[in-house]
């Protein structure tokens, strides 16, 4: 994979965070900066997926169930996903997508391994590890445990599940990495409740939200996203539910009332060729519709 051949264009941007700043270089090819939050003693938690055209997260199919699909191979969406990932302390995914990808790492040098030097150069400036905490959803604790992130000593996964989901890690973990699990007699976890719970017990101040659409509609009903980074691809996936391969949008498992309904306000937009690369404010009604 090449560095990229052209910087994104910043069409606007509204943010005044303050908090720390990317470096020149890496601000030269965002055209901007991406501020975080540091030392209010709370988690940055932020988003980033790729929809298609249509509002599709995903084609749903065998060896096509990733974003990467939806995006088109498109250099510059794995560019900031490699960037967002390179700033997270931790990064969480559903269960679900461990077995659609299993030979995928959560990490900078998994997605864009032409600018892994620069990446882990701000990692270390910012005083993270060399790899992001995995961290993983589950119900029941059916993890695939043939899932290259278990075979790395140099990884360190948590997975958060039930007591009953616990039990099942705990028979069943293997591999070279450090496996921890963080128990919650709720069901679903309580995801406000575990964000705490991974500052308290591994320091985690951001974190990123990956997937899948259940596991980012629980988030967004649980309102403990800050922001979220979305790229438009041109791509049309469509949908047809005369099957059992339903496309899935961006947020499952949860419906507002009309009027009672979450709002992502667009706080900065970017652009590369036919792609849009925005970043969104989240804002939450008094409570789930």
């Amino acid at each position: 994979m090449e560095t990229l051949g052209t910087p994104f264009e910043c069409l606007f941007d509204e943010t005044s965070d303050s908090g720390l700043s990317l470096p020149a270089g890496l601000q030269a090819v965002y055209d901007g900066d991406w501020k975080i939050p540091t030392g209010d003693g709370r988690v940055y938690v932020y988003s980033n997926f790729v929809l298609s055209h249509d509002g599709r997260i995903s084609f749903n199919e065998a060896g096509h169930y990733g974003g990467g699909d939806v995006a088109g191979g498109c250099p510059h969406d794995m560019w900031l996903m490699a960037l967002l990932r390179s700033r997270a302390d931790a990064i969480m995914v559903g269960d679900n997508t461990l077995y659609l990808e299993p030979e995928h790492v959560w990490s900078h040098q998994y997605i864009y391994p032409a600018e892994a030097e620069r990446f882990q150069a701000l990692r270390n400036a910012e005083g993270r590890s060399t790899y992001p905490l995995q961290v993983f959803l589950s119900l029941n604790g059916a993890i695939n445990w043939d899932g290259a992130v278990f075979e790395s000593p140099d990884l360190h996964v948590v997975i958060a599940t039930t007591p009953e989901g616990a039990a099942k890690v705990e028979a069943e973990k293997r591999g070279a990495a450090r496996v921890d699990v963080i128990v919650q007699d709720q069901s679903p976890v309580d995801l406000a409740s575990l964000v705490g719970q991974l500052h308290e017990q591994y320091g985690v101040k951001a974190l990123l939200l990956e997937g899948g659409p259940r596991a980012y509609g629980s988030a967004i009903n649980d309102r403990i996203v800050d922001d979220e980074f979305l790229t438009l691809s041109p791509i049309v996936v469509g949908n047809d539910r005369s099957n059992d391969k339903d496309r899935p949008g961006l947020y499952e498992g949860i419906a507002y009332s009309p009027t009672n309904a979450a709002r992502m306000i667009p706080v900065s937009l970017r652009r590369n060729g036919n792609y849009l690369f925005g970043r969104y404010r989240c804002s939450y009604p008094d409570g789930p519709g």
